[in-house]
Order: structure tokens, then C-alpha cells, then sequence
């Protein structure tokens, strides 16, 4: 499942640099997260970075882009050539 950025981001740029698949850009109004290239970290670190860092918790798994560990897993080795 690939995560989202909530309504309640404050724009605080600490995400993006953060995510290893750089599936974070800025939005319109807040940060996205891409969940063609959202892996939750999977294959990089045991938790989400953007998660961990997030000063105000509003990135919850994303219920539109339901995925499960080997998925995340198979996308991780997709999208790095691993």
C-alpha cells in the first residue's frame, strides 16, 4: 500500500529528501506522494522514512492504492534494478 499525505501537511520539506524512491514532490497546496514509486520503504528501511520525520503524523497508508509486502517488495526491485 503506498502512503499519503494528508490535508494537514505544513509544507515543512522535510519529506522529500527524505524518500529514497523520490516519490515525494510538492504539490498544489501540500506535498504528493506518487504511489507508482512508493515502496513504505520497503527494500531501503525497516519503516517509512517520511513517516518517521514527519513533525505533524499525517501520512497514513493510502486505501485507494492497497498493496502487500511482496508487492512493495516487487516495486522496490522494479524501480531500482535490484
Amino acid at each position: 500500500m503506498a502512503l499519503l499525505i494528508t490535508d494537514e501537511c505544513i509544507n515543512c520539506d522535510v519529506c522529500e529528501p527524505a524518500c529514497p524512491n523520490d516519490a515525494i514532490s510538492e504539490g498544489d497546496d501540500i506535498y504528493v506522494i506518487d504511489p507508482d514509486l512508493c515502496t513504505e520503504c520497503i527494500g531501503h528501511f525497516d519503516e517509512p522514512q517520511c513517516v518517521v520525520i514527519c513533525p505533524v503524523d499525517c501520512i497514513p497508508k493510502d486505501p485507494d492504492h492497497v498493496e502487500n509486502e511482496s508487492d512493495l517488495l516487487a516495486k522496490y526491485k522494479r524501480i531500482t534494478g535490484k
